[in-house]
């Protein structure tokens, strides 16, 4: 079930994506409502499941994962649920999307470094019984640190 949103709500969005510590009152100015309408808005986006939460953006090169990489992996049919409950125990994963095509998943994996991400791919991923393959591709820039535009 889809929430109606508007613009306004939109922009609310948008301004908490950019800084999700953004004060109610800054909220509000920056939107052009009153304090008490962006308190509602705030409260009932919540409410009804649009914000789920807020986080903290890190940069994962001070974090001591600073090489990132793709790595799409070909799993045994029918062995998504398994495979999900392992990826839930792999700190390395930053994200993971199941997706159509000629491969099953696809994983955002941040490491130190070239060492550790062969120890991750060759000693970790694939040693997983329901894995059949993967194929690793080094993220060389992120332009605009995951958001693109």
């Amino acid at each position: 079930m889809s929430a109606d949103i508007d613009s306004i709500d939109r922009t609310i969005i948008d301004l908490l994506r950019n800084d999700g510590r953004m004060s109610v009152r800054a909220l509000a100015e920056q939107a052009h409502i009153s304090r008490a309408n962006a308190y509602a808005r705030l409260g009932r986006l919540r409410n009804s499941g649009v914000i789920t939460g807020f986080s903290a953006t890190v940069d994962p090169e001070k974090c001591g994962r600073g090489l990132a990489a793709y790595v799409s992996v070909r799993i045994d049919q029918h062995s998504w649920e398994k495979f999900r409950d392992y990826l839930r125990d792999i700190p390395e994963v930053d994200h993971a999307a199941l997706v159509s095509g000629d491969v099953d998943l696809l994983l955002l994996v941040r490491v130190a470094d070239a060492e550790a991400l062969r120890i991750f791919v060759l000693e970790r991923l694939q040693r997983i019984p329901e894995v059949r393959s993967t194929q690793t591709m080094f993220i060389l820039d992120e332009p605009c640190s995951g958001e693109w535009g």
